[in-house]
């Protein structure tokens, strides 16, 4: 097969709709929008959520709770994830970055104890979970928060 041999799958590739050209075309004249009405004025249509005049769901429901907008929300990382660095490493967000543990640091990179750590390290991040200090530490390293 050469370059120029290929070619879209049938039936994948379609010409677009090109209405209001001439009855010939069959979408002339009113251009598949029907006789009148708010549908077929220019800019015509109804807002989403718009239920004909009947009260929307929207605001037929009860409103519950509250969304903190200054919350913080951080990337996770478990200690069993931190294996894979060798002995006496020091794991800093810009090293869990670039190894791929973490693909998006978000507001800030939290350290949780899930697992068990066998190798010494000196982990750097913006947050510990306490079980995640105590298994560091047993496993004679050190946390430093950033």
């Amino acid at each position: 097969m050469k370059l120029h041999e290929l070619v879209p799958a049938e039936g994948s590739r379609r010409e677009r709709k090109r209405v209001g050209r001439g009855i010939g075309s069959g979408n002339g004249k009113r251009a598949g929008k029907g006789h009148k009405g708010q549908k077929a004025r220019s800019g015509g249509g109804v807002r989403p959520g718009f239920e004909g005049g009947q009260n929307p769901i929207y605001r037929r429901l009860p409103k519950r709770g509250f969304t903190n907008i200054h919350r913080k929300e951080f990337a996770i990382v478990n200690l069993e994830q931190l294996n894979r660095f060798t002995e006496g490493t020091e794991v800093t967000p810009e090293v869990l970055i670039n190894s791929g543990l973490v693909k998006d640091p978000k507001d800030g990179i939290k350290i949780l104890g899930d697992g068990e750590l066998n190798v010494k390290l000196t982990v750097k991040a913006n947050k510990f979970s306490q079980s995640a200090i105590e298994k560091i530490q047993a496993a004679g390293g050190t946390t430093e928060v950033i």
